[in-house]
């Protein structure tokens, strides 16, 4: 027996310290440098970037010279050789005596040879320095994507994180509500059995005391649902428990200097978009570079061995190389046209998300002023719905109203409480809103804004 239960105690142990390691407290800080750094949304961005980054590396390679080697060695198979000289001599491989005029015909059975070539593109009508132009635009395009990437993934993460403090905060107020609850079913009940309450108070009490237990089941779900999406995005171990830091939600009713002005300036998203626009500016230029010629230095060395036959070495070579497709003069136009469409498109998507981005920065402003409002309102709620139950409650004590206001009340009492706690999250969260519509927010929280 003594065995069994200490058998009891250590997996009772164990399951507790499982339990506490599995507790972690996060700041909201920390929770959006582990997004940005480790979630799968910004490593995705990260290696778009990093892939635009070898395309740039890709097209300067272009403006390099170009070097090949090739060499073949070949066996031959009795080949007949006719040799046309001065002498106009001739003879047959198969034949090693003399020919009528005394010469000989050598024996031929292998061939090998040899090329190196090298081109340097001098003139290419700016085709190479537009493609690397707008590989280098590209390639900053998709450094501020990412950027407004990692602005959403931080923005995301603070949603997620104030509606785990409402949560949790629920849990706690219907908690201690449903014991006031359960205390008076209690009180009723004995009230009940000596003949001073009418059983249908009771089971008016008993049925608020259920309700309340059904929101307080709610609300763990609530809890259980969040915390499971916050820890997947952080790529925390599963069965975490995240601790919220309630500092974070300290009324927080600073003015911040936010206009359209600064915030078309900062955003990422449009800094994207302005890229985007002069790589499609280059690539034009590119597409029309095909009008022109291409002129190349060549240079180039050739070893020819045919054994008993002829030996060729060091044949070296030096030119210049014109190349232009004349069929371009027709076909040219459509490509041209393709690209300044595609120039038209990227314009008018900027265009499209400066409107959107001065529509965001207003109602960011509209919603953390009305949050901060709010706030005062239901601050004020909790003490009329407090002094309400107080004056209710005496009230009932004393016979003059009934049980339906004695309930009424306290429902009142917590959904003050709960409109409360939620307005002060609802400041914070709209606060980083206005950061993120500003173009600010990761900076807020010293994050490196670009790779």
């Amino acid at each position: 027996m003594k065995i069994k239960h200490l058998l009891q105690l250590a997996i009772i142990f164990a399951c507790a310290l499982m339990q506490a390691q599995q507790k972690q407290t996060l700041s909201l800080d920390e929770a959006v440098n582990m997004a940005v750094a480790k979630s799968t949304g910004a490593n995705l961005a990260d290696t778009r970037v990093e892939t635009s980054k070898m395309e740039l590396a890709n097209s300067k390679n272009n403006a390099y010279p170009s070097f090949t080697v090739s060499g073949q060695y070949l066996r031959v198979s009795d080949p007949t050789i006719k040799l046309k000289t001065g002498g106009g001599s001739s003879g047959d491989s198969g034949d090693s005596g003399d020919s009528g005029n005394g010469s000989s015909t050598p024996t031929v059975n292998s061939a090998m040879f040899g090329l190196a070539n090298a081109s340097l593109p001098v003139f290419a009508g700016g085709k190479i320095k537009n493609g690397i132009a707008a590989s280098e635009n590209n390639y900053k395009a998709e450094t501020f994507n990412a950027a407004n990437t990692k602005e959403q993934i931080a923005l995301q993460t603070i949603a997620l994180y104030s509606n785990l403090y409402k949560a949790q905060q629920s849990v706690s107020l219907i908690a201690e509500n449903l014991k006031s609850a359960n205390q008076r079913v209690n009180d009723f009940s004995a009230m009940e059995e000596n003949g001073l309450l009418a059983r249908n108070d009771l089971l008016k009490a008993q049925l608020q005391a259920s309700n309340i237990e059904v929101s307080m089941e709610e609300a763990k779900k609530n809890v259980v649902t969040i915390n499971y999406q916050l820890v997947t995005l952080l790529h925390l171990p599963e069965g975490t428990q995240i601790a919220i830091d309630e500092d974070y939600f300290i009324n927080n009713t600073s003015e911040i200097p936010v206009n359209e002005s600064s915030a078309i300036a900062q955003r990422s998203d449009l800094e994207a978009l302005r890229y985007a626009e002069k790589a499609a500016e280059n690539n034009i230029k590119a597409v029309k570079a095909d009008y022109y010629p291409a002129i190349s230095l060549a240079a180039g060395y050739v070893y020819l061995n045919v054994p008993n036959f002829v030996e060729v070495y060091n044949a070296a070579n030096v030119g210049v190389g014109l190349s232009y497709d004349l069929a371009s003069l027709y076909k040219n136009g459509k490509k041209v046209k393709a690209a300044e469409s595609r120039r038209n498109e990227v314009q008018q998507q900027l265009d499209l998300q400066t409107e959107q981005v001065k529509v965001e920065v207003k109602t960011a402003i509209e919603n953390y002023a009305f949050a901060i409002k709010q706030n005062r309102v239901y601050t004020k709620a909790v003490e009329q719905a407090a002094e309400n139950y107080r004056i209710v409650k005496d009230k009932y004590d004393n016979g003059l109203v009934d049980t339906n206001d004695l309930l009424e009340a306290d429902v009142q009492q917590l959904q003050a409480k709960l409109d409360e706690t939620f307005s002060k999250a609802d400041i914070t969260q709209r606060y980083y809103e206005l950061l993120n519509a500003s173009g600010t927010l990761t900076n807020s929280f010293n994050i490196t804004k670009n790779n």
